[in-house]
C-alpha cells in the first residue's frame, strides 16, 4: 500500500458498532490504545472489516478540535 498521509497506524479491529448509515471502528494500535474511525456502513463491508481483523487507521487532517466547558 501506498498512501501520502504521513500518520498510518497498524493495528486490530476491536469492534465494528453499526449505525443506520454510518458505522463506529475501535482500531487498538497498541495494547490499550484505540482509535474510533466514524466511516460508511459501506465501506465496513467494502473493506471487509470485523473484529480481531488487522486494519490500517489512516489520519490525515488539518486540524482535531477538542473542547468542553
Amino acid at each position: 500500500m501506498k498512501i501520502s498521509a504521513r500518520n498510518v497506524l497498524k493495528g486490530t479491529v476491536v469492534s465494528v458498532e453499526k449505525g443506520a448509515t454510518t458505522s463506529h471502528v475501535k482500531i487498538e494500535i497498541s495494547p490499550g490504545q484505540v482509535v474510533t474511525a466514524s466511516i460508511t456502513n459501506a465501506a465496513v463491508e467494502s473493506l471487509k472489516l470485523v473484529a480481531g481483523g488487522p486494519a490500517y487507521a489512516v489520519i490525515k487532517a488539518s486540524d482535531v478540535m477538542v473542547a468542553v466547558d
